[in-house]
């Protein structure tokens, strides 16, 4: 690129030592401000690379440019060096200072004297010259390669996918719409197909596009549709027993299995009982028919058979929920209806559940005479206690030797629980405690004048017409051997 003498020299940059001579006075300098001609249009590299130089040579143009008047207007740039250089030592110690080029910020590393920077600038890497596209673009030399092949708007280029030529600003508007470049599949399924072709691609060979099932019209995607196929609860399947009829949609082959298939094989209505017939369903009415005796047969033995698991369950029941604590807290309901009833019936007696002294220890059972008993008759309530058979009576020592105590309880009391209570131990020689038979002694041992009525209706006994009677059983207390 040629600079005139006035584009050159406002952008220099000096080092510290302009010169051996700079403090004399034959080395002061006058340069005058020139307005320079229009400079062609530069790129963006090129405006910051001027920018920067034109910076760097402020120290001149503020340290010559003080006190020379203004050269007349429209002076001609041959008499130009004539203003800058009233005389030829000044001249020649200007042109021989120590400069920089004007791109050392840019990294070049050039410097020499003034009079040679005109030469260096005609090869220097960093200088912008014009781009010969005549795109109108500045360009420094160290990128104009790069600047033809990649940036220029004039460059000459050629499609990778169509292979058509365009110029720089032609490929770019042609990038994104050439109709043979390979894209992927808008619709996710992992196909890269040309442009051109990509509606025909989610037309017909689309993994994902949208299919409807033929049999319950509900859309899917391509690739599910065949795995749909199979669990579509109106796609037609024929019957399994190869009957006449069909093919029926799944959802309905069930029922056609279960009521209407005549070839399939059904057993017979009293499996359960026993029978094992079983074959097509037209015969199994006359199976029916002419089986009934051998059907009540087993239904009874069915019976038979229930009844014993029914007593089974019921003692097993019965064990899960026996008392083995050897302490009993009878709870007596309904004590107003029952004291009339006993009233009203000659013996009437009340009977506990059954209890154990421990897990395998004796079976007792509590019971009560409401209008009393014996000497009690009319006016007590009687309890007693009776020895039962019980399942490990064969281990155990005879005769039963335990105290017991009979408590019944005041309830709402405050403090400690009233009541009243007795308690005996047991004599050797009482047969009511020797080892029981099969069946046990119907009264057993107690009280027949346990609580008197007036007592029981004197003090809070009964609450919400209930009762609470306590029979425990002490093994520490033995008397008998």
């Amino acid at each position: 690129m040629v600079r005139s003498l006035s584009q050159w020299t406002k952008t220099l940059s000096f080092p510290a030592r302009i010169s051996p001579n700079r403090n004399s006075k034959e080395c002061s300098v006058n340069v005058l401000p020139i307005t320079p001609p229009p400079a062609p249009p530069r790129n963006k590299s090129t405006t910051s690379t001027t920018s920067s130089a034109s910076s760097s040579t402020s120290a001149l143009s503020s340290s010559s440019a003080t006190s020379s008047p203004s050269p007349p207007p429209n002076v001609p740039i041959t008499e130009i060096s004539q203003i800058i250089y009233p005389d030829p030592e000044s001249e020649k110690a200007i042109m021989g200072s120590l400069v920089f080029c004007i791109h050392h910020k840019q990294g070049c590393k050039w410097s020499d004297e003034l009079r040679k920077l005109k030469a260096h600038l005609n090869t220097c890497k960093h200088d912008a010259i014009p781009c010969p596209n005549k795109c109108g673009s500045q360009i420094p030399r160290v990128m104009m390669t790069d600047h033809l092949a990649f940036t220029c708007i004039l460059r000459r280029a050629i499609c990778e996918f169509c292979n058509v030529e365009f110029t720089g600003i032609g490929l770019e508007e042609h990038a994104g719409t050439c109709s043979s470049e390979p894209i992927y599949c808008e619709s996710k399924c992992g196909t890269r197909v040309v442009r051109g072709r990509m509606s025909i691609h989610r037309a017909k060979d689309c993994a994902k596009r949208l299919r409807r099932c033929p049999h319950c019209s509900r859309e899917f995607s391509a690739d599910t549709l065949s795995a749909h196929g199979a669990t579509c609860p109106r796609s037609p399947v024929p019957c399994p027993q190869r009957c006449d009829a069909g093919p029926f949609a799944r959802a309905d082959l069930e029922g056609h299995l279960r009521d209407e298939c005549k070839a399939l094989s059904v057993p017979c209505t009293f499996k359960e009982a026993g029978c094992r017939f079983k074959g097509p369903r037209h015969l199994l009415e006359a199976h029916l028919e002419s089986n009934t005796s051998s059907h009540l047969s087993l239904m009874v033995a069915l019976s038979g058979r229930q009844g014993q698991q029914i007593n089974m369950l019921k003692n097993a029941m019965a064990k899960l929920s026996t008392n083995y604590t050897g302490t009993l807290l009878w709870k007596i309901t309904d004590w107003s209806a029952k004291m009339v009833e006993a009233k009203s019936k000659d013996g009437l007696e009340l009977v506990s559940p059954p209890f154990y002294t421990s897990q395998y220890g004796y079976k007792l059972q509590a019971s009560m005479f409401l209008n009393g008993n014996g000497p009690g008759e009319g006016t007590h309530v009687s309890v007693y206690i009776k020895v039962l058979p019980g399942e490990y009576d064969a281990l155990l020592k005879w005769p039963f030797s335990h105290s017991v105590t009979f408590t019944l309880f005041e309830q709402g009391t405050l403090g400690s629980q009233g009541g009243v209570a007795e308690s005996f131990v047991p004599d050797p020689s009482w047969e009511n405690f020797q080892r029981p038979s099969t069946e046990p002694d119907a009264l057993g041992f107690g009280f027949p004048r346990f609580v008197s009525h007036e007592l029981l209706n004197r003090r809070p006994f009964v609450r919400e017409d209930t009762v609470f009677l306590r029979v425990k059983v002490d093994p520490s207390k033995i008397v008998a051997v």
